[in-house]
């Protein structure tokens, strides 16, 4: 199967997630303008999907907005310190929930993977990336990737 989902899909769920979860508003998640940054001290949160459509949700962001993320999903006050557990949990939940979105739009049900956090995506093999969307979260980099691993259909005897 062929059939990925649309950058419009992907923007939608962003925004929608951000909304529900983080913000209470539509508009504070937004596409990047003008050039991309490095992200400097980046943090990786991602959930694999399987079945007949099998991919990856991912987020990218750096440290400081990941902190900065965390504390408003978990309505800690700006100072409060966030612990680890606290970072990957929130944003593995980001990423779970946007992955869950995802899996809804397919043609055909499959499963969610665990979500995982790290500095670094690990390599999921065969798999494009299909959509790429630079945002700015209240004038910060963040950065959702949707993957795709390409089925090999084997013929019937």
């Amino acid at each position: 199967m062929t059939a990925t989902v649309e950058h419009d899909q992907v923007l939608s769920i962003a925004q929608e997630v951000f909304s529900a979860m983080v913000d209470g508003d539509l508009g504070l998640l937004l596409p990047w303008e003008g050039d991309l940054p490095e992200i400097d001290d980046a943090l990786v949160a991602w959930v694999d999907l399987h079945g007949e459509w099998s991919g990856r949700a991912v987020l990218v962001t750096a440290g400081p907005t990941a902190l900065e993320l965390a504390r408003v999903l978990l309505d800690l006050d700006p100072r409060d310190e966030v612990s680890p557990d606290d970072l990957v949990d929130a944003l593995g939940e980001i990423a779970n929930v946007v992955g869950g979105n995802l899996k809804s739009l397919l043609p055909t049900p499959g499963t969610l993977g665990l979500p995982h956090v790290g500095d670094a995506l690990p390599p999921l093999d065969g798999a494009v990336r299909s959509q790429h969307l630079p945002l700015s979260w209240r004038g910060r980099l963040l950065v959702i990737d949707v993957w795709v691993t390409p089925l090999v259909l084997k013929e019937k005897p």
